[in-house]
């Protein structure tokens, strides 16, 4: 190999390599990066997305008009009842609309498999969420690897549960993995349901691919998995450190920040190292007000310095005392204005973990979340809402020991709307001081969580674990296609 303006140029050509992932920021995301890695390569890159998601793979992105391209397609949002403009999960408030959505994912089947068949790539990487995929690369006979944006210790767990066909009602021990795992609470029946159909389907791809690095999951999870689905997992992350100006970290979204993102680095310059924690849900959660209300309470009474992300009240700006006070108790912002600072929409998350002064992050468990924090070196308080982000938890807080629970034991079908009950500002202020008060469970969870960052910059370097994976995998993409046209 040599390399040739910063793309290595392998020696035996360029592969033509098609991504298609699903219409949600957790997808969209690190798949952003990882096409990346690949034209790093030197390879033929063509992401195919809809019109507005096609925004985030152009931003500061070196390899375009060299070798990577965008295909995108029209999303047909009036035939399923959606306000134009809106194609992502980014954009949808209601589980309903996230129904509407997922069926208008369905009529792109038709569009995309046409362009496919007419200009078959060397290679699939495709969602997991378009099963139908799986005919289509048998029926070209080419390579099909599978991306779901779980971690493997999480897969692991889903597959476990799986194959020992359990119906969990209650708290539950997940059967035979490495490690004692017992959940507090089961996921609702229909969403474990369509989960499981969809790693059936993946599980008969030629592999998948995993935004994470062997030293996170653990090499015992990656034996596990190939012992019980006879499939390999390909770490090959984490994604996110392939953005390292501060403008590619800053445009590392679906949205634009809604603050000037040097005057919340500003701010953070003024603050002390590992002083201020940061909270932020992701892009499918949208609380109620009485939750919004606990949060400004436990925050408060923790009396740490604060990044608040609250995309709920995105474009309410100038909204009324009276409506303020249904989630803020009276006058927080005016006792808070030099210690907090509340982000009404998308932030600059990235950027905000890497500053030495945030010491914590308040997070939903979701993977884009957890990579990124793990890769900052950030310690995290779990909360996590629904779907791969219960097993997350345990990985974050059992498993490896870099954050501690919340408490929550209500594992929902989404983000969105009420829920049974309400986590609660003693469980929140707890939860906070744990990890920033600096106690000794504190310091031990920052030491393990800081070697990880060393270990996930070091695996992504050339030599290092996910360096090497993705050597590997490009390897035997050329080995599948040869045999697949014998």
């Amino acid at each position: 190999m040599e390399s040739v303006n910063n793309i290595i140029v392998d020696d035996e050509g360029p592969l033509k390599i098609y991504f298609i992932p699903y219409l949600a920021s957790g997808h969209l995301i690190p798949q952003a990066d990882i096409t990346r890695l690949f034209a790093s390569r030197g390879h033929h890159v063509t992401v195919i997305t809809t019109t507005s998601n096609a925004q985030l793979f152009l931003k500061s992105n070196p390899y375009l008009h060299r070798n990577y391209r965008l295909q995108t397609f029209p999303f047909p949002a009036d035939q399923v009842g959606l306000p134009a403009g809106i194609e992502n999960l980014a954009g949808i408030k209601t589980f309903d609309d996230s129904i509407k959505l997922h069926y208008g994912v369905t009529f792109l089947q038709e569009p995309l498999t046409d362009f496919i068949e007419n200009d078959p790539p060397d290679c699939i990487v495709g969602d997991f969420l378009y099963p139908w995929l799986h005919d289509l690369a048998i029926k070209l006979r080419i390579p099909r690897f599978a991306f779901n944006g779980f971690s493997l210790f999480t897969i692991c767990a889903m597959e476990s549960v799986r194959l020992h066909r359990l119906e969990p009602t209650g708290p539950y021990l997940v059967p035979d993995l490495p490690h004692k795992i017992t959940m507090k609470t089961a996921p609702p029946k229909f969403a474990k349901d369509f989960i499981e159909t969809l790693l059936e389907t993946e599980a008969k791809s030629d592999g998948i691919l995993v935004n994470n690095f062997l030293e996170l999951d653990g090499e015992e999870y990656v034996q596990y998995y190939e012992k019980i689905t006879g499939h390999k997992a390909w770490h090959i992350g984490p994604a996110c450190l392939v953005r390292r100006t501060t403008e590619e970290k800053a445009e590392r979204g679906t949205e634009k920040s809604v603050l000037n993102v040097q005057d919340c680095l500003s701010w953070l310059d003024s603050k002390r190292t590992n002083s201020v924690v940061y909270v932020s849900f992701g892009t499918v959660c949208h609380f109620p007000d009485y939750q919004l209300y606990e949060i400004a309470c436990g925050l408060e009474a923790s009396g740490c310095e604060f990044i608040w992300v609250v995309p709920e009240k995105k474009g309410k700006e100038s909204e009324s005392e009276e409506e303020k006070e249904k989630w803020l108790p009276k006058g927080f912002e005016e006792r808070n204005k030099k210690k907090g600072m509340i982000i009404r929409g998308w932030a600059p998350q990235v950027l905000i973990l890497g500053h030495s002064a945030v010491g914590g992050i308040v997070t939903h468990c979701g993977w884009n979340s957890t990579s990124e924090a793990v890769s900052a070196g950030v310690p995290m308080i779990t909360w996590p809402l629904h779907s791969d982000q219960f097993y997350n938890e345990k990985l974050i807080s059992e498993v490896r020991g870099i954050g501690v629970e919340i408490g929550v034991d209500e594992w929902g079908s989404d983000g969105y709307g009420e829920k049974e009950k309400a986590v609660g500002r003693v469980e929140i202020e707890k939860g906070v001081r744990r990890v920033m008060d600096g106690g000794d469970e504190a310091e031990g969870i920052r030491r393990r969580v800081e070697e990880l960052k060393k270990k996930a910059r070091e695996a992504v370097q050339e030599g290092g674990s996910s360096y090497n994976n993705l050597t590997s995998l490009i390897r035997e993409i050329r080995r599948l296609i040869i045999n697949k046209r014998l």
